[in-house]
């Protein structure tokens, strides 16, 4: 695990994670920033405890909201989407030969 300090509305935290997830978790620490600093920053909610709340509950709407393109599966989020693809992925190694031996 590697150790990552992180700033978020000003406050410091110190992460662990994988050296493979650092980047992620990096963009994913100052999407949440800029989030809540947004939130601050319209002047409707004061704490930060308030302003953390908010911008999980705007973060949730946006992960909520996240649908599949249109047509048959358009209705599924994305993560119902990936499941969808890799159930017929296993229906097709069921019923599909094995790899072709070359002649």
């Amino acid at each position: 695990m590697e150790r990552v300090d992180v700033s978020i509305l000003g406050r410091d935290y110190s992460l662990a994670c994988l050296p493979e997830e650092k980047e992620p978790l990096l963009s994913a620490v100052r999407y949440v920033d800029q989030l809540m600093l947004r939130v601050k920053g319209s002047g409707k909610v004061s704490g930060n405890e308030r302003i953390a709340v908010m911008a999980a509950i705007q973060i949730a709407g946006e992960l909520l909201s996240t649908k599949a393109p249109g047509g048959p599966l358009g209705d599924l989020a994305v993560g119902d989407f990936k499941r969808k693809i890799e159930d017929m992925n296993n229906m097709l190694d069921e019923v599909l030969p094995g790899p072709i031996a070359s002649k």
